[in-house]
């Protein structure tokens, strides 16, 4: 049978869908329909009007297939996932071109990297590129929150930002791009992991978080004002900037129940295992088992972003180990000191094959913690670890 042979069919995907029924309340001929899991399209009836594209808060109704023989309203009930394409990226958003700024980043830190590791094998598919720099998408600042002390030296903010009626479908692990107008007529483009799960900061919303520093002093310790930073971190309630993405198909979280994460950062590298965690917390009465290992680092508890919200999370989701290198009165202590204090655990769950490693912060701390695995696993580190990678089991993205 040939492709022209094929029929195409309109499919909802079942990983972005937050079930905020609004393709259903759309739909004028009643093709939508849903249970507990998931929402469908009858084949039969949805005559492809797309009148239920625009409203679509994650993009997730603009799934299409080729079939020989239309998915029943049964099967479609029962997916976890949308089945594969006959014509592979037919329907799928394609990807747009990427800005260069993003694509220099992308290749340098894949170069430092020494190469992407895939995926985890049960990762959710990823919408990559469906904004660019000349075609970005609209968001408006809705929220603008100071997680340091006020007294702190880092100033690090949780923003808000929200897509309106423009779909903008994200994974935990997944960035985007912020794109700033410069005073001559330039456009400056950064990178920022997004803060929050694929159902948004706030659930039934079309919105998601970042976690941002501004910037007022370089590597070196000179003074200098960056210039994406201390954009978004004076933002007001209301205001609109330009996004470009989503970006990021490998440093993502897996969906199979059981599996188990290990996540180190520093910092603003926070913002992806925030997502991670969050996706966790809201799905515990699943009982999904698997477990949450995090260790992170900061000078002092007043610097670190998210420190309330992560000492009131319950143990049985996850064992937070925090390490500070600038408290007074205490010898300082990085988060491969943690990980050793914690060598038998992460041993333990390095073993299993349902374990998965996330580092994200400063470049500086990726020999520490290469160093503390090697002391943790042995002379067999190096060729666990390329295991781990081709395996989509280790992820790194520092900076």
């Amino acid at each position: 049978m040939t492709i022209a042979e094929l029929t195409r069919q309109h499919l909802i995907d079942p990983e972005i869908c937050i079930r905020c029924n609004t393709c259903e309340e759309t739909c004028p001929i009643d093709a939508i329909t849903h249970d507990r899991q998931n929402y469908v399209v009858k084949a039969d009836v949805c005559d492809g009007c797309n009148d239920c594209i625009a409203p679509c808060p994650t993009g997730a109704i603009d799934s299409w297939r080729r079939v020989a023989t239309p998915f029943s309203i049964e099967e479609q009930l029962k997916w976890d996932s949308l089945p594969p394409d006959t014509e592979a990226g037919d329907g799928d958003a394609a990807s747009a071109d990427i800005p260069e700024e993003v694509a220099r980043f992308t290749a340098a830190a894949t170069q430092a990297q020494g190469g992407v590791a895939p995926p985890p094998w049960s990762a959710a598919h990823p919408y990559v590129g469906l904004y660019s720099l000349t075609r970005p998408a609209s968001a408006t600042c809705a929220g603008n929150y100071r997680l340091t002390a006020p007294d702190a030296e880092s100033d690090i903010r949780h923003i808000v930002l929200d897509f309106a009626n423009t779909a903008f479908p994200v994974l935990e692990g997944q960035s985007l791009a912020v794109i700033v107008t410069k005073p001559d007529g330039g456009s400056h483009v950064r990178m920022y992991s997004i803060a929050s799960p694929r159902n948004g900061e706030r659930p039934g919303y079309n919105n998601v978080s970042l976690t941002v520093k501004r910037v007022t002093v370089d590597r070196e310790g000179n003074p200098v004002r960056g210039v994406a930073s201390n954009f978004l971190c004076d933002l007001k309630k209301g205001d609109k900037l330009s996004v470009a993405g989503p970006f990021g198909a490998s440093f993502l979280m897996p969906n199979h129940p059981g599996s188990s994460l290990i996540m180190i950062c520093t910092g603003t590298g926070s913002a992806p295992m925030r997502a991670m965690t969050e996706r966790r917390r809201r799905r515990m009465a699943l009982k999904e088992g698997g477990e949450l290992l995090l260790f992170f680092g900061s000078r002092r508890p007043e610097e670190l972003p998210y420190f309330g919200p992560l000492m009131k999370l319950p143990k049985e989701l996850i064992d937070v180990q925090l390490a500070f290198s600038r408290v007074t009165g205490r010898p300082r202590e990085y988060v491969q000191d943690r990980m050793r204090t914690c060598g038998e655990k992460v041993a333990r769950l390095l073993a299993d094959p349902n374990t998965y490693v996330y580092l994200c912060g400063h470049k500086q701390m990726e020999q520490g913690v290469e160093d503390a695995f090697g002391a943790i696993c042995g002379a067999d580190w190096n060729t666990l670890k390329g295991r781990l990678r081709s395996a989509g089991r280790y992820h790194v993205e520092t900076y």
